[in-house]
C-alpha cells in the first residue's frame, strides 16, 4: 500500500481522536454526505440509510439527481440553504481540495473524510483552517461503535 495513503500514528492521534468524534457525533444533527450515490449497493447510500435510521438528517449531495432517500439533493455544498454540522466525504482524493474549500466558505465546521479517503493538502488546509477534521474512518462504523444518535 502507498504510505502516502496511510495516516502517520501523529495524524491519526489528530484524525482520529475518539473524544473528538464522540462529541461530533453526539452534538451533530444535520450531515451533508457529498458524494452520495442513489445506488443502494454502495457504500454512501448504505451510510445515509443507516444515519437517517439513527436519527440524522442527511442531505444528499450529487449533482445528477434531484431526490436520494427522500431528501432533496443538491449539485454542491454552496446550494444547501441550511445549517449543515459535519460534510461527510465520498469523493476521490482528487476532488476533496475544492470540497474543503466550499465546507471553509459555507462556515461548515466539521469535515469527515471517509474510509479510505486520503488528501492531505486537503486535510492541513482544513485542519488550518478551524475545522473540526476526521479522516480515514467510517462515520457509520464509528457511530455503531460508540452506539451514538444525535442529541435531540
Amino acid at each position: 500500500m502507498d504510505k502516502d495513503l496511510l495516516l502517520t500514528l501523529a495524524e491519526q492521534a489528530l484524525y482520529q481522536d475518539q473524544t473528538a468524534i464522540k462529541t461530533v457525533l453526539r452534538q451533530s444533527k444535520t450531515i451533508a454526505i457529498v458524494g452520495l450515490s442513489a445506488d443502494a449497493t454502495k457504500d454512501s447510500y448504505k451510510v445515509a440509510v443507516y444515519l437517517q435510521a439513527s436519527g440524522y438528517r442527511v442531505i444528499p449531495v450529487n449533482p445528477y439527481h434531484s431526490f436520494i432517500l427522500g431528501e432533496r439533493s443538491y449539485p454542491d455544498l454552496y446550494s444547501i440553504p441550511e445549517n449543515v454540522d459535519i460534510v461527510d466525504v465520498f469523493r476521490p482524493n482528487n476532488d476533496c481540495l475544492p470540497i474543503v474549500n466550499a465546507t471553509i466558505a459555507c462556515k461548515m465546521a466539521v469535515i469527515w473524510f471517509q474510509l479510505g479517503i486520503m488528501n492531505r493538502e486537503a486535510i492541513n488546509q482544513a485542519q488550518l483552517a478551524g475545522l473540526t477534521v476526521i479522516a480515514d474512518l467510517c462515520i457509520k462504523i464509528e457511530a455503531e461503535r460508540y452506539h451514538i444518535e444525535p442529541d435531540k
